[in-house]
């Protein structure tokens, strides 16, 4: 059974698992890290989305979750278990707290479509067998499961939960504010909730979020750092100036096809990665596409 834990809060922040020649390029990998160890991020959150869990091995995994625990010089460090068999993510969970993580983040994947007795199922067998605690990581863009307002609420109730990763809220502030308190009055106190889609940070963290899981943060960390500060500090117009800064990136994540592509052809912009760091099939940008990466890293000042 899962046991309790520090609320997760503040900056979350998701680095690449970056490849090289088909492996996982470690010594990349432990260079991110340690660049998020020297920001002093609230956490770090390897083999999320943007750490490409769901295309490694079970062994490569493994190897991840050790090298972020080893270069995180203390940070908590949550790992991402998600598979497609229970069996599996028992596992990666078993493996997780083995190279000494602070907790997991739990994705729904799919191949035949998932009920939510499905989920809830899959959630309780976790907080049955793992003694770390829980993150419900709410993705459907890439699970292609969407959680309820009461599924959320099921899950939080399991010993161990210990955070809702939701999706990016509304623009508009008081329809953000009001999507956060529906989900609120639904979770047990202790139970946060952490936004995602980097665009939507500051309207989350504004209307109540209390955490930010961030796909900014895990490569260039000191921008998501200080909108974070801003929001969770109360200095709201700070907060939304940032993320306006910030919206030739968010521009570009709309623009093609999401965050990962884009991330990482800015980490192998600024020489953090090697070229071609996605796991294949994905191809990354095209050399046009990279073009414009590349001016609005020099119009928003990113650097290594």
């Amino acid at each position: 059974m899962s046991t309790g834990s520090a609320p997760v809060t503040g900056l979350s922040a998701f680095p690449l698992t970056p490849l090289v020649d088909d492996s996982v390029d470690e010594a990349a990998f432990a260079r991110l890290i340690g660049r998020l160890a020297d920001a002093r991020v609230d956490s770090i959150t390897a083999l999320g989305s943007t750490g490409s869990y769901a295309y490694l091995s079970a062994d490569e995994r493994f190897r991840v979750a050790q090298l972020a625990v080893e270069h995180a010089r203390g940070l908590p460090v949550f790992v991402g278990i998600g598979a497609l068999r229970t069996a599996h993510v028992l596992a990666n969970a078993a493996n997780a707290e083995k190279a000494g993580a602070s907790g997991v983040l739990l994705s729904a994947m799919t191949y035949q479509p998932l009920t939510d007795n499905d989920v809830f199922e899959l959630f309780r067998a976790v907080t049955e067998h793992s003694s770390l605690p829980v993150i419900v990581y709410d993705n459907p863009g890439t699970t292609h499961f969407a959680f309820t307002v009461d599924l959320y609420g099921r899950i939080a109730e399991l010993p161990g939960i210990t955070s809702i990763k939701i999706p990016g809220v509304p623009a508009d502030p008081g329809l953000a504010r009001a999507r956060v308190s529906e989900i609120r009055a639904v979770l047990p106190e202790h139970v946060t909730i952490g936004v995602s889609g980097d665009a939507a940070a500051a309207n989350g963290l504004i209307a109540g979020c209390d955490a930010w899981y961030s796909v900014l943060g895990g490569t260039l960390p000191q921008p998501a750092l200080d909108l974070t500060r801003a929001a969770l500090a109360g200095r709201d117009a700070a907060a939304t100036a940032e993320s306006d800064r910030l919206s030739p990136l968010w521009e570009l994540y709309t623009d093609f096809g999401g965050s990962i592509r884009v991330i990482a052809a800015i980490a192998e912009h600024l020489g953090l990665v090697s070229e071609g760091s996605l796991p294949l099939p994905i191809q990354g940008l095209d050399q046009s596409q990279r073009a414009r990466v590349q001016r609005v890293c020099a119009d928003l000042h990113f650097r290594a």
